[in-house]
């Protein structure tokens, strides 16, 4: 069973990460207008980047809170990334016809976002030793 502490956690860290998401989102597509959905990928990107360096920060840090972790990965980073958003977006790009943006949206998410995980992991881990 699910503490009440676990619980509190994954919510507050959970309300963090959708207000970054909505602040993001906005930011990057008001000043960034494109065919794509930038604010979208925006996000993807920056969690994937933080899920990599947390992970090899508590690679090091093995006396951390787990509360602390759940936080921050499945609270502030699950609210922070949209792969539901992205996947509707896509499907409507798809949809109206827009294939060309489709395909960029759909390998610009799932490539950068592997791509900085493990990157953010890198840097992370180097800074760490």
């Amino acid at each position: 069973m699910t503490s009440i502490t676990t619980i509190i956690a994954v919510a507050s860290g959970g309300a963090l990460g959708a207000t970054l998401r909505l602040l993001i989102n906005g930011v990057t597509n008001r000043h960034f207008v494109h065919a794509l959905p930038l604010g979208t990928l925006a996000v993807n990107l920056l969690g994937s980047l933080l899920i990599g360096m947390l992970f090899a920060y508590f690679h090091f840090n093995t006396s951390l809170s787990p509360h602390v972790k759940t936080f921050l990965v499945t609270g502030v980073l699950g609210a922070l990334t949209t792969y539901s958003t992205f996947a509707i977006e896509s499907f409507f790009l798809l949809e109206s016809g827009q294939y060309t943006h489709a395909f960029a949206n759909m390998a610009l998410n799932l490539f950068g976002t592997i791509l900085l995980a493990g990157f953010g992991y890198y840097i992370m881990m180097q800074i760490t030793k």
